[in-house]
């Protein structure tokens, strides 16, 4: 019997929101393929001044900047001793690896409507819930540190009084996000350090513009650093009215696909060659095609943007359609008696597709 996926686009859900910004992700309990898959997602926005205390996850996943140009944040690798403190604008793509202890900041004026906007998409498969990213915090409420007894935190610490622990675990009452006045200085991103500019990668320098829209494939081979976390991560703009050619991934891994702007159709395509999804998308949706399924999508009319990863660091990604497609490599008589047509219908079927469509993206 065949499993049943609902793959139905869903927006984030609110988990905590403050002066500074607001945390918002999709729970496996809101979409339930997320477990089943093993990826998670979720959405960071912060005001100006808005400051995201210092954490590490359960889970590897890559922050993709949406909107703002004046973000820092600072992370601590996993045995390393300093902390990297880095410059983000919109469409860098920023890897978090598994057990890193990040900080994020928007540093615009607090005058200023310049948001950050960040979106994490991830591999959950280690997570203790899968489906779902579990963040642990080194400072505020529901602090690791506020759990231990003032005991254990005086003498991890080497403090002289119960005060003076209570004050190092207590200070900070703010969860997740918080807002700094005008008068807190953070570190200054140092750009000029040789390992840090190797760190972040822009989608939007370094896409490949072709007709009907742009993409970017970033894989390890191109941005080494993004290895640490596994994945694959995707950028695609396709115009008004155009559309992404059908495709599926040859190997066992999953594609998450977040909406940035615009709108338009999905369709995908999975057991028994059965519709499975056939919806509306719009800026905000996150959309999980499983394996093996077949996904394509069409731009309405003010166009279709998407940011995606794939959970492997070198994807094998399969066309069904365009000049470098399935449809090209198989051979003129195996295509006539696989869809039991004519010689003539096989040869003009085929020299309209390489007209009218490239291996990405299908003009209007």
């Amino acid at each position: 019997m065949a499993l049943e996926f609902d793959l139905t686009p869903k927006y984030s859900e609110k988990v905590v929101e403050g002066e500074g910004g607001e945390y918002r992700s999709w729970s496996s309990t809101q979409l339930p393929i997320l477990s089943h898959t093993k990826v998670g997602a979720g959405r960071l926005l912060l005001h100006p001044r808005g400051f995201a205390l210092p954490h590490y996850a359960d889970s590897p996943k890559v922050g993709f900047v949406l909107q703002g140009n004046n973000g820092v944040v600072g992370m601590v690798l996993a045995n390393e001793p300093k902390e990297v403190v880095l410059k983000l604008k919109k469409g860098d793509l920023i890897p978090v690896p598994l057990g890193a202890v990040s900080w994020w900041f928007n540093d615009g004026d607090s005058d200023s409507n310049d948001d950050l906007e960040i979106v994490f998409l991830g591999d959950t498969s280690q997570a203790h819930f899968p489906g779902n990213i579990t963040y642990f915090f080194i400072a505020g409420g529901g602090s690791m540190l506020g759990g231990f007894s003032t005991d254990f935190v005086k003498k991890a610490f080497g403090m002289d009084t119960n005060e003076e622990a209570n004050k190092l675990v207590k200070s900070q009452n703010g969860v997740l996000v918080i807002k700094l006045d005008d008068t807190k200085t953070l570190p200054k991103p140092k750009q000029n350090e040789p390992n840090n500019n190797n760190l972040v990668y822009n989608n939007l320098e370094q896409c490949l513009k072709i007709e009907s829209g742009f993409w970017s494939k970033v894989t390890k081979s191109q941005f080494p650093f993004l290895g640490e976390v596994g994945l694959c991560a995707n950028h695609i703009r396709v115009e008004a009215n155009a559309m992404t050619s059908p495709v599926y991934t040859c190997d066992s891994s999953t594609q998450v696909i977040y909406v940035v702007s615009g709108g338009g159709m999905i369709q995908v395509v999975g057991f028994n060659g059965k519709l499975v999804l056939e919806s509306e998308i719009k800026a905000g949706h996150l959309v999980i095609v499983p394996r093996s399924f077949v996904v394509s999508m069409m731009a309405g009319h003010e166009g279709l943007e998407c940011f995606s990863i794939i959970t492997t660091p070198e994807p094998v990604i399969q066309n069904l359609a365009g000049k470098t497609s399935l449809m090209e490599a198989l051979s003129c008589e195996v295509l006539q008696v696989s869809l039991n047509v004519t010689p003539d219908f096989q040869q003009n079927f085929i020299s309209k597709m390489r007209l009218t469509s490239n291996s990405i993206i299908s003009p209007p």
